[in-house]
């Protein structure tokens, strides 16, 4: 090697134009990467935690609660249970309402007591908002309904 800029044989090297494949780097890239999806330990999130709830358990002798809701229905058809609001007066069900009546019902047959509905309307609801309250209570499985109403 007497000269600057060559090798051992005579070739030159080009120092100024090294080319780079990039082809080859893509695919080590993609090789680290699925590497590493693949030795990563999954964690699992809070919500993924499995844990069970305590079920219903039914009483041997009849517990003394209160076994009547009282749904009031406002002018604006809003229907309430204990100041409540379930579901909004322009949907054509009343869904929200319809679950937690389901809800009460279960609890009223585990503790052994008839679940009742009290339907108070203001005196200026409309009829359809009535009905869309005991279809959802019929849903619900309750059929002790009673109204009352302003005197």
């Amino acid at each position: 090697m007497s000269g600057k800029g060559k090798t051992r044989k005579g070739k030159k090297l080009r120092i100024g134009s090294v080319e780079l494949p990039i082809a080859p780097m893509i695919d080590v890239v993609f090789l680290l990467l699925f590497y590493f999806m693949v030795s990563a330990t999954i964690q699992k999130q809070e919500a993924d935690i499995s844990f069970s709830l305590p079920g219903r358990i039914a009483q041997d002798t009849p517990l003394e609660m209160p076994d009547e809701q009282i749904v009031r229905i406002l002018g604006n058809g809003q229907a309430l249970v204990n100041d409540y609001a379930y579901d909004s007066p322009d949907r054509p069900r009343y869904h929200q309402l319809e679950a937690m009546l389901n809800r009460f019902r279960e609890a009223s047959e585990s503790n052994q007591v008839e679940a009742r509905i009290t339907i108070a309307p203001e005196d200026d609801a409309r009829h359809e908002m009535v009905i869309k309250v005991m279809d959802a209570c019929s849903h619900a499985g309750i059929e002790s309904v009673t109204f009352a109403f302003s005197q």
